[in-house]
């Protein structure tokens, strides 16, 4: 056992801004030179994990107390207070106070949340914002180009991503990855004091008025929908029934399909190209490994949900997708991205550099790897 004191002097010693040394607590397992000299501790703030990673000018607690566990934190990253585990947060990205940040979290470059929002098994793109009070699990989102021209999520907004039937196989699409990680999509934005009922998927473009729950696909571009006032209605419900489980199985596999096009993109693209730095190559590994983890958590949730229908219906082709799973993304089409890439310092400004064929392969890419697990989705 090593005096946690010990740790805070040898982060003191390489230059780290701790403003009040005896409220900051280090434990034992944090490797301190996997914390950047210009990062700034504030006080309350509780570091642990061995694989735990803070970049240059990444600020911690700086609203209120903070716990960060084996995150990793890319450069002027900010964690203003609240919870974080296992996730990872890219150059610039920002989250709020009174957070609750659980496992498998994943904010590109200048994502950014307000206060008290939770996360979980949660991918921003870049530039995504969520504003305050955010329950947002479950959920993959992209669009827009800008700081100034983002994707918005509107306080008090919920994902309900957990059905009366204890099944979580409900992961929404809002974009998606294969034209989201060329950062040139249409904005989507989701009004506050609303929700979605996952799984869902959503077009760029789609605008949904504040205070509306939606049930349904929006899938047409520069489009605004408003849920109609409901009247109160008290009917008959089984709970544990199953309701069109083509459309779940459809979506679920389509989610899965993204998350592993995005893990190819990252394994192909941003680890060998864009590491500039050893903090930003553990981010990246991170995010690789996040990814896995990723698929693995909706394999999960996608077999509990499956084991609700006949075994003759679901085992042979859950047994086809987990077979599907064990090859890797055919990367060739990256392989020619890469070779003719003229990385800048910056992610974002590499990406907006590519050409118009190099944005061409990068889409053909991720639609193949969607379309390698399409053929699982026959109709149930």
């Amino acid at each position: 056992m090593i005096d946690h004191s010990i740790r805070l002097q040898a982060l003191l010693t390489k230059g780290v801004c701790i403003p009040h040394p005896s409220s900051v607590y280090v434990a034992d397992d944090v490797n301190v030179d996997r914390i950047h000299e210009t990062a700034v501790i504030h006080p309350g703030s509780r570091l642990q994990g061995e694989t735990l990673s803070v970049g240059p000018g990444a600020e911690i607690g700086k609203e209120c107390p903070a716990t960060v566990i084996n995150c990793q934190l890319g450069a002027d990253v900010s964690l203003k207070g609240g919870y974080f585990e296992g996730s990872v947060f890219l150059d610039r990205s920002s989250v709020g106070s009174s957070a609750h940040v659980r496992p498998g979290c994943l904010l590109e470059e200048e994502a950014c949340a307000a206060h008290a929002v939770g996360l979980k098994q949660t991918i921003l793109f870049p530039f995504v914002t969520l504003g305050s009070l955010i329950n947002f699990c479950d959920v993959l989102m992209a669009g827009g180009t800008s700081r100034k021209n983002h994707s918005e999520v509107g306080s008090s907004f919920i994902h309900f991503n957990f059905t009366p039937h204890n099944d979580k196989a409900t992961g929404s699409l809002i974009g998606d990855v294969a034209r989201g990680v060329l950062l040139n999509e249409a904005p989507i934005f989701l009004g506050g004091q609303g929700g979605i009922v996952g799984p869902v998927e959503m077009e760029y473009g789609v605008v949904q008025a504040a205070g509306s729950i939606c049930r349904q696909d929006l899938l047409e571009e520069d489009h605004l929908f408003q849920s109609a006032v409901t009247k109160e209605r008290w009917a008959p419900y089984k709970t544990g029934a199953i309701r069109e489980p083509e459309e779940k199985w459809r979506k679920n596999i389509k989610y899965i399909a993204s998350l592993q096009g995005l893990m190819g993109w990252y394994e192909a693209v941003r680890v060998p190209v864009m590491s500039a730095d050893p903090f930003t190559r553990r981010c990246l590994d991170a995010a690789v490994h996040l990814l896995k983890a990723s698929v693995a958590e909706r394999v999960k949730q996608l077999k509990k949900w499956c084991g609700k229908l006949p075994a003759e219906v679901w085992e042979p082709r859950f047994a086809a997708l987990e077979l599907r799973l064990q090859s890797s993304a055919d990367t060739s089409l990256l392989e020619r991205v890469v070779k003719d890439l003229k990385p800048a310092d910056d992610y974002v400004e590499s990406i907006r550099a590519l050409t118009p064929l190099q944005q061409q392969q990068v889409q053909q890419f991720f639609e193949l790897e969607i379309q390698r697990c399409s053929v699982l989705t026959e109709s149930l």
